[in-house]
Formats: structure tokens, C-alpha cells, sequence
């Protein structure tokens, strides 16, 4: 995910963290993303955020984003997680756990 607002990046970041449904986002300093958008090309200086999760989480990830997000089109990509660190990858699973048991609640 971009924001081009930290405030915004933040209470994305927190907002996630709250309802369990990330373990961890990162939220790299501001680059700059051109991109096409109605025609033009543009430019904007944005923070990018990645959240670490389970697939079975990104559409709860997904209308949280939206809800707090600006822009009319927010990115939003899922990297599947093709392999990794064995302690890692079980420390992500418990911390979203609350997140999954909670998935179909709003």
C-alpha cells in the first residue's frame, strides 16, 4: 500500500494492528511513485506500507484500507509468501489468529 500522508499511513498501520489482522507494517520513508491516473501521467511523494498477514485476511485488510484511505483508487497488492523463516512465519500466524476468529464480525 502508498499513502502520500503519514498521518494516514499511521492510523492504516494501527488500524490493522488493533483488529489482529496484520503482525507487523512496515512503512518505508517517502519515494516517489509516477504512475497513470485519468490519462496523465503523475507524480506524488508516498510512504509505502507493507502489512504481514494471512491470504484468508485480505479482504478484512482490504475495506479497512479503503475505509481510511484517501485516494479514490487505493493500491492494494498481496506478495504471497513463498517461503521464510519457520519461527517467523509461526510467530505471524499466532499474532493474527484474533484476526481470523474475528474475520466475519465487521
Amino acid at each position: 500500500m502508498t499513502c502520500d500522508r503519514e498521518r494516514e499511513a499511521l492510523a492504516i498501520a494501527r488500524a490493522l494492528l488493533r483488529r489482529k489482522i496484520a503482525a507487523c507494517v512496515s512503512i518505508y520513508p517517502r519515494g516517489r511513485s509516477l504512475y497513470w491516473w485519468k490519462g496523465r501521467i503523475e507524480q506524488a511523494r508516498e510512504f509505502l506500507l507493507i502489512a504481514k498477514t494471512r491470504r484468508s485476511l485480505l479482504a478484512p485488510v482490504m475495506r479497512i484500507v479503503k475505509s481510511l484511505h484517501h485516494y479514490e483508487v487505493p493500491e492494494i497488492v498481496a506478495v504471497p509468501i513463498s517461503a521464510g523463516s519457520a519461527d517467523y512465519l509461526r510467530w505471524l500466524d499466532e499474532e493474527v489468529a484474533d484476526g481470523r476468529k474475528n474475520e466475519g464480525k465487521g
